[in-house]
């Protein structure tokens, strides 16, 4: 590992964020290609009823992948913490106590998706026509959720080592392998859902023995012993940072399940052109998510320096990032997005309801460049409960109640209903924006 790129006190903030953004975004945008690569190949080889099941299979694998993502964000801060802090000795015990900790969540979760897939199925009131399939999405991805878990867990040992090319590299080669396994299983043998779900865990689990592979062969900054393999002070710690994370992450992904359920009260049509949709929000969504990981362990590594003057500057350089990008993904989604929706099916009625919900979607784009560069700035800090916070606000207050709103009208309109995820956001950068006044304040007023 070179000290020198994964040192983010020091050199050009713009440069060095880039540099380490950059492979991370390029992770995301593969690791949404799974999703992606599933939905094209059904979409093109498969059924309508296929098409719905693995849209709305995949939204239920998105809130275990994304809970669990930053659940795991707690490793990644405290890693790039100690780093900052130079006391590198502690991170052995973290990662050991970490993998206790994920195991058993991983068992829980392979418990839970097999034996309610169908009941999980029917709570998303999945159109009838797709129910079973969609179980069997469900059911399959329970079946290697060890390997989905252990994936997310990996990456973020590498990130927070500031080492964010490694898990570009490993999730590349799962990709492939999920194109190929769509292709063979869905394509070739006709296995609709059923194949999707089989070829995402089967390249799931080769980015994980390609992972621990580069890790062991990794110079790595400190020792893993066998005592470490517990539940420790380290671990603990990590873990009440992630906790926070991933209680609010769970309510984002299940706003999106509920909207899921609301949208396919409104039939079968609608329930593909959302989850169509869904596959290009997943991509539009990838720079800010970048953004908010990388803002985490470089802010994290600039206060454990103690340097916070580096930090908000850190912050201000992620939202103009976010913003000069996130304009032009917002022309090209508002004024192309049934260019977009059509790459994943031949079925007009589906890309034009997809590209409805896009319309009121868009200016979520823009927005969310704020929003997430403040929440990793917050993440850097261990501020995990507001973000927390200001994550159920928006979801309870605004988010939610607005989408229900929105679907129960004579004439729903997913146009309409699209426009809930931007005003929450809105919300959110409000509340964020005077969270952040009240700390800086507080912080001003303590050195005056």
């Amino acid at each position: 590992m070179s000290s020198a790129k994964s040192d983010f006190t020091q050199g050009n903030i713009l440069g060095k964020m880039i540099r380490f953004m950059m492979p991370i975004l390029g992770a995301l945008i593969l690791q949404a290609a799974y999703g992606a690569v599933d939905l094209l190949v059904v979409g093109r080889f498969g059924t309508t009823a296929g098409l719905s099941a693995v849209s709305t299979g995949s939204q239920v694998l998105n809130l275990v992948t994304f809970v669990v993502t930053q659940f795991a964000m707690g490793i990644t801060v405290l890693i790039a913490r100690y780093i900052g802090e130079k006391d590198t000795k502690q991170i052995g015990s973290l990662i050991g106590g970490a993998t206790v900790v994920f195991a058993i969540i991983s068992a829980v979760l392979f418990v839970v998706m097999i034996t309610l897939a169908h009941p999980i199925s029917v709570l998303m009131q999945a159109p009838e026509e797709a129910v079973e399939k969609t179980a069997v999405y469900v059911r399959i991805c329970g079946g290697g959720i060890f390997f989905i878990v252990a994936y997310n867990v990996l990456a973020a040992i590498f990130r927070g080592l500031g080492d964010s090319q490694s898990p570009l590299i490993f999730v590349a080669i799962a990709c492939v392998v999920n194109i190929v396994g769509d292709l063979t299983l869905v394509a070739g043998f006709h296995m609709d859902a059923a194949g999707a779900a089989i070829a995402t865990v089967f390249a799931q689990s080769v980015s994980v023995v390609f992972a621990l592979i580069m890790l062991v062969r990794k110079q790595l900054p400190f020792t893993i012993t066998k005592k470490d393999f517990r539940i420790n002070v380290n671990c603990k710690r990590a873990m009440k940072v992630g906790l926070t994370l991933a209680l609010q992450e769970c309510l984002t992904q299940g706003s999106f399940l509920a909207l899921c359920a609301f949208i396919n009260r409104l039939g079968l049509m609608a329930s593909s052109g959302y989850g169509v949709a869904c596959k290009i929000v997943s991509f539009a969504m990838l720079i800010p998510s970048a953004l908010m990981q990388s803002m985490a362990s470089f802010v994290s590594q600039n206060v454990g320096a103690g340097n916070e003057k580096r930090a908000k500057k850190a912050m201000f350089t992620g939202i103009g990032i976010g913003l000069a990008i996130g304009c032009i993904v917002f022309v090209f989604v508002l004024f192309k997005g049934d260019l977009l929706t059509a790459i994943f099916t031949k079925d007009t009625a589906v890309v034009q309801r997809g590209y409805e919900y896009l319309k009121g979607f868009a200016p979520e784009t823009i927005l969310t460049a704020i929003l997430f560069s403040m929440i990793g700035y917050f993440n850097g800090h261990d501020r995990t409960v507001w973000v927390m916070m200001q994550g159920l606000m928006q979801t309870l207050l605004v988010r939610l109640p607005l989408a229900y709103y929105m679907s129960i009208q004579p004439d729903a309109s997913l146009t309409m209903i699209g426009l809930a995820a931007p005003i929450a956001t809105i919300f959110g950068v409000i509340l964020n924006v005077v969270y952040y006044q009240i700390h800086y304040g507080r912080r001003k007023n303590a050195t005056a």
